[in-house]
């Protein structure tokens, strides 16, 4: 059988596929009669893209949240590395630092990788990181190479091999993003690309990774449709034709037409080695495959494998309250409702049997019981047992069926029945029926809200503790201090600094408008009998006092303070104060959020 030989077709127009993509109607979907065969490798995994892509669909995390997710992915993905990797952003100094971190963990999955320009010096960067691999933007689709880079196929190509070539230098492992891929003309680029990146990695003896991004969403998992938006052909051209074998070959899609999920699937089952996505599916614009769903399919193919299924609870709760993502209700796996039924025959059939229309051992394998919706005949003990199922409820005390309040909800519930309703209560109904007869078992919003205007007042007293100006307890130093802490932090009222006996010893430090208003508090005012100065004295500790109203401008405020020590001993000096404009510093918060 005579070998094919496959090399770059240089075109002079770019190659738009107008009659799949026509761009003024849906893109069209054709087929043929030739298809492939499924060819799954043996090692399949996953990649995790949450700190990248996943960072392109919303605002940045903070380094603790990185962290902690990334302890998440190695906590399901197991010891035995399902999921194999996670790539990281490097350019800022928030970046370098989370990595940083993730590393000190000396998890050995997932094991953090790069993701660069394809530029030559920011190489560096991911040498000075200590990271052995690095994604590398590699564009194939003539879209991005004519209509973006303004270059031909030519100079595309040869440029992203010197690049590379830059990469196998450094002693790094190149993962070219073949972007755009459903989009590209794969016998007529890709497959020569890929070829050329095969032989440099026969040359070096260094691995180098193909990653095809179906950025745009294309891609559909029929073996029979045509090239470049067939999966299965996608892959089968890359391994069988470019020579890629299965571990160096990754799919990243992306969700744009409903497809994501089944597309990795279809990737790992026609012979890709890794299928990259993102908790809960967060990505750019639509999203990439949930790495939770992934998971699961992973076991429905391989088995359990180490994996640990209820930490992905653990994700979606920590998401949901830490992170506040929203995360809609009925979302597989991880939606407050997703296990929850609520036609009236099936809730029947829950009740004699949870197998009959529950999707696996949801209890088991997630923590997260199947859940019965409300009707007139779930009865106190139905309603009771609904409440305390409930994950979104802080307070952990169960409520009885005896509880007056619980047969307030039924007594509303029965009433509902009989003026001729057939569907069940939804949760959001019960939960504010739960919220008006049983507020003592929730949290409530202002109680959130003042919650994290305490943590942020905490941490700028901490910081500002912390200044030598302010440790020098000399007033001259010191009132500089509190002044760019007043111009920084609107929501600041009122700042001053008393010595350990509680005499005041700053002038006042209030913004221009209140300087009149305050005029009757003198420089050596005693304060030594107010609970905000004793409580730092007597425990050392940060102090923040309840909601007031303010007796000189009326706003409804906060008082923290914090103790002043002398650095070499720990001996407190004294005690600085701050007036907070709660509903301004509330307000700052969400902001931050």
């Amino acid at each position: 059988m005579t070998e094919r030989k496959f090399t770059l077709n240089n075109v002079r127009e770019p190659n738009l596929y107008r009659e799949i993509f026509p761009y003024d109607t849906v893109c069209k979907l054709t087929f043929e009669n030739e298809s492939v065969d499924t060819d799954m490798p043996k090692d399949i995994f996953i990649t995790d893209t949450t700190f990248r892509d996943g960072q392109q669909a919303r605002p940045p995390y903070k380094i603790e949240q990185i962290v902690k997710i990334y302890k998440y992915l190695h906590a399901l993905g197991g010891p035995n590395g399902v999921i194999r990797q996670s790539e990281f952003f490097l350019y800022t100094d928030k970046d370098k630092k989370a990595v940083e971190k993730c590393l000190d963990k000396g998890y050995e999955f997932p094991e953090v990788t790069g993701w660069i320009r394809a530029v030559k010096r920011d190489f560096q960067i991911v040498k000075e990181m200590g990271l052995k691999e690095t994604g590398i933007l590699t564009s194939v689709s003539d879209y991005h190479i004519f209509l973006k880079l303004k270059k031909n196929r030519r100079q595309a190509m040869d440029g992203y091999l010197d690049v590379v070539r830059t990469a196998l230098e450094a002693g790094i492992k190149p993962r070219c993003h073949f972007e755009d891929v459903t989009r590209a003309d794969i016998y007529g680029f890709c497959i020569p690309f890929a070829i050329e990146l095969m032989k440099l990695s026969k040359e070096s003896g260094i691995p180098i990774k193909v990653r095809l991004c179906d950025t745009m969403g294309y891609g559909v998992p029929f073996p029979t449709a045509t090239l470049p938006r067939s999966v299965p052909k996608l892959i089968h051209a890359f391994r069988k034709d470019a020579g890629v074998p299965a571990a160096l070959l990754e799919w990243h899609g992306h969700n744009d037409f409903h497809k994501v999920q089944v597309n990795g699937a279809a990737a790992w089952l026609y012979g890709c080695g890794a299928v990259n996505g993102a908790l809960l599916g967060l990505g750019e614009r639509t999203g990439n495959p949930p790495i939770e769903g992934m998971i699961i399919d992973y076991i429905s193919i391989k088995g359990e494998n180490g994996i640990d299924t209820p930490v992905i609870t653990d994700i979606a709760n920590y998401f949901r309250k830490e992170m506040r993502v929203h995360i809609p209700h009925n979302y597989p796996f991880v939606g407050e409702e997703f296990n929850s039924t609520k036609a009236g025959i099936h809730a029947d059939g829950i009740s004699k049997n949870e197998e009959i229309y529950n999707i696996f051992d949801t209890k088991k394998l997630l923590k997260r019981p199947v859940v019965v919706a409300i009707t007139d005949k779930s009865g106190l003990a139905g309603i009771a047992h609904w409440f305390n199922s409930q994950s979104n409820i802080i307070n952990v005390r169960r409520v009885s069926k005896l509880h007056p309040g619980i047969a307030k909800m039924n007594e509303w519930i029965q009433k509902q029945y009989l003026h001729g309703r057939v569907t069940c209560v939804s949760n959001e109904e019960m939960e504010k029926l739960a919220k008006k007869y049983l507020p003592e078992y929730y949290v409530s919003q202002l109680d959130r809200i003042k919650d994290r205007a305490r943590h942020l007042a905490e941490g700028i007293i901490k910081a500002v503790c912390k200044k030598s100006g302010i440790r020098s307890m000399d007033h001259e130093l010191q009132e500089p201090v509190l002044k760019t802490l007043i111009y920084d932090n609107p929501f600041v009222q009122f700042a001053y600094i008393t010595n350990d006996a509680g005499i005041k010893t700053t002038r006042n430090i209030t913004a221009h408008v209140n300087k009149s208003i305050y005029e009757k508090i003198g420089l050596h005012e005693d304060f030594s009998n107010r609970e905000w100065f004793l409580g730092p004295i007597e425990d050392g500790k940060v102090h923040i006092s309840d909601l007031f109203s303010s007796y000189f401008t009326g706003e409804l405020c906060l008082t923290v303070s914090a103790p002043i020590r002398d650095k070499a001993t720990g001996i407190i000096k004294g005690v600085v104060g701050l007036d907070i404009k709660f509903e301004h510093l509330a307000k700052t918060e969400d902001e931050k959020e």
